[in-house]
């Protein structure tokens, strides 16, 4: 997949380009029909099937007291899933206060100088100056700049319709079936494999510690997982979520022990599948009570990873 930062670079390409555009946190199903417009146009009329999105996310920016907390997904791990519903050409543009006084006419025309065919929008989306740049805007422009315009509708869900916050919010109640649902995949996060304290290989329970950034994490606790290994296997797991209160912990971490495994993951990137929640974090009274717990735990979710 080719990744261009910037809207000059677009016109050097030479191709017919397709284009969606958005913020696109999690690549949900109403994404996805966003997306799919642009793929399926790139394929009818030959050209470059493209994502144009921004980072950081823009209401971090404009107005940092409304942005969410955490996101759904790094912008490497948003660059994968688009790579996998047909997009070859990824554009993430730096977001700051300067591009937020863009007027709208002024990224359509810094966009088109490119050959774009076709721009593929929520039908709600807005952008631009004071969010000036709406459906009726781009119409006129498609118009008089001879694009094709796609505006799709909300994807509903239970009769609403789907959206990243109402997937974060299913996320943090630890109903990864309903996220799953919206997201049109299982609920995955992405983290590099950062040094930890080794107290885990000390027990015989080796972790990898995986740093996540702002992605959105479930309930705190103890977890079957699946790993998914930068090589492409898929790897069964437990992975702890909290402040490992038994050794002292003051910070939140996400500690993964891969079953059936041996082998150095550090600096690694893995993308942890969370699939059942096995039990609260709790203190326990001595090291060697955490040993016996965690083989338990290890052995629960071999089980449940099986079935």
């Amino acid at each position: 997949m080719l990744i261009r930062n910037r809207l000059e670079d677009l016109p050097a390409l030479g191709v017919p380009l397709h284009l969606a555009l958005g913020v696109f946190d999690g690549v949900h199903t109403g994404h996805q029909a966003v997306i799919a417009r642009a793929v399926e146009a790139a394929a009818r009329e030959g050209g470059l099937a493209g994502v144009l999105t921004f980072d950081p996310h823009p209401i971090r920016v404009i107005a940092p007291g409304k942005a969410p907390t955490a996101l759904l997904e790094t912008l490497t791990h948003k660059a994968r899933v688009m790579e996998g519903l047909g997009v070859r050409l990824f554009i993430p543009l730096h977001f700051d206060i300067e591009f937020a006084r863009m007027e709208a006419s002024e990224f359509i025309e810094k966009l088109t100088a490119a050959p774009v065919q076709t721009i593929a929008v929520g039908e709600d989306w807005r952008f631009g100056h004071n969010r000036s740049g709406d459906v009726n805007f781009l119409q006129q422009e498609a118009v008089r700049r001879g694009f094709n315009l796609e505006a799709v509708a909300p994807v509903m869900h239970d009769g609403e319709r789907v959206s990243s916050t109402r997937i974060r919010q299913a996320i943090r109640d630890g109903n990864l079936h309903a996220a799953a649902q919206m997201l049109g995949r299982p609920y995955s996060v992405t983290g590099k494999v950062i040094e930890g304290e080794k107290l885990g290989r000390t027990i015989g329970f080796p972790t990898a510690n995986l740093a996540t950034g702002e992605a959105q994490l479930p309930p705190d606790g103890v977890w079957a997982v699946r790993v998914l290994l930068p090589d492409g296997r898929d790897l069964a797991g437990v992975a702890n979520l909290g402040l490992r209160p038994t050794v002292g912990g003051d910070s939140h971490s996400l500690e993964v022990h891969l079953l059936d495994f041996s082998g150095d993951l550090y600096a690694q990137e893995l993308e942890i599948h969370f699939q059942k929640h096995l039990r609260p974090e709790i203190k326990f009274p001595s090291i060697d009570a955490l040993r016996t717990q965690i083989q338990q735990d290890a052995d629960e979710a071999r089980k449940v990873l099986s079935e």
